[in-house]
């Protein structure tokens, strides 16, 4: 069974870092796609980040250059570190993978 919990998520001033880590319960190989999204309150689900099994990576025109995903194969771990944040980069922030897959989410609040 697929299980991806999602860590490191808190409140941060902006302008600020956070590292978010979500740990998967199988090889993460095993997926094409991984992805981290995020929804802000009132707001739909968006997209931030993935990456695929051969490593391509794709952001958000909002996250480029402030926000970058990898990963660690032998902890079956994915990453995502946040640069630079800012209030509008508030929101929960949730795992994917195969687009089918999804963590219980990260709460990210950057205050101004």
């Amino acid at each position: 069974q697929v299980r991806l919990v999602e860590s490191g998520g808190g409140l941060v001033q902006a302008g600020g870092a956070l590292r978010l880590s979500c740990a998967a319960s199988v090889n993460i190989f095993s997926f094409n796609v991984m992805g981290w999204y995020r929804q802000a309150p009132g707001k739909q689900r968006e997209l931030v980040s993935s990456i695929t099994s051969h490593g391509s990576t794709n952001y958000a025109d909002s996250v480029k250059g402030r926000f970058t995903i990898s990963r660690d194969s032998a902890k079956n771990t994915v990453y995502l570190e946040m640069n630079s944040l800012k209030p509008e980069d508030t929101a929960v922030y949730y795992c994917n993978a195969n687009w089918n897959f999804w963590g219980q989410g990260t709460q990210v609040t950057v205050s101004s």
